[in-house]
């Protein structure tokens, strides 16, 4: 009885062995595939804060001093208006001044120089579809650099293609605020620096 319990078992166990044995045979062949993907070689953490200091030296080397010291202090960049109406405002006196505010991934804001005042939010998107790992995400200097490209080359065509928005729709009107007061401190201060206005090209001022 025992014996043919045995060989009973011994049986089982060989059928078992045909049927599990090449499932786990494919688990483990897809769990070393995941773990070549993960350490493949070609992978490098460092990829972004190198593709970043590339971005912000092409960046460095388009604007002009003012506008690349305001980024490297401030973290946005102004850009002045060239139309005769103001965005948003075209009753407004020909040849007022306006300008724009660039941030890194967020929306160009136009605003009132004078008085402070915030008139509207464009939305506009720059994806880099090279970019590995499925992001399509640029740099931060590089779409800092592409929103200044646009404003700088065509500013009617991109206020009339991007999506427009009132102030605060997806920047802080407070935080704004205070980048605009903290502009103005930091141009007083350049002000009081000889040094500094030399760092603008005599073309760009």
């Amino acid at each position: 009885m025992l014996l043919a319990l045995a060989a009973t078992a011994l049986v089982v166990i060989a059928l078992l062995g045909e049927v599990v044995g090449p499932r786990l045979g494919e688990a483990r062949s897809r769990h070393r595939a995941r773990r070549r993907r993960v350490t493949t070689p070609d992978y490098d953490p460092g990829r972004e804060r190198r593709a970043e200091a590339r971005a912000r030296q092409l960046l460095k080397s388009c604007v002009n001093g003012e506008e690349w010291a305001m980024y490297r202090d401030l973290g946005f960049v102004r850009v002045w208006g060239t139309q005769s109406e103001r965005p948003g405002e075209h009753d407004a006196p020909v040849g007022t001044p306006y300008a724009y505010l660039i941030y890194p991934h967020k929306p160009i804001l136009a605003y009132l120089p004078q008085t402070g005042r915030l008139l509207n939010e464009y939305c506009v998107a720059f994806p880099d579809e090279t970019r590995p790992y499925g992001s399509a995400r640029l740099p931060d200097s590089d779409d800092v650099l592409a929103k200044w490209m646009a404003l700088t080359g065509d500013e009617r065509r991109l206020i009339a293609t991007a999506n427009l928005h009132l102030p605060g729709r997806q920047l802080d009107p407070r935080a704004v605020k205070r980048d605009l007061w903290r502009l103005r401190q930091w141009e007083r201060e350049r002000a009081d620096r000889p040094a500094a206005r030399s760092e603008t090209p005599p073309a760009a001022r």
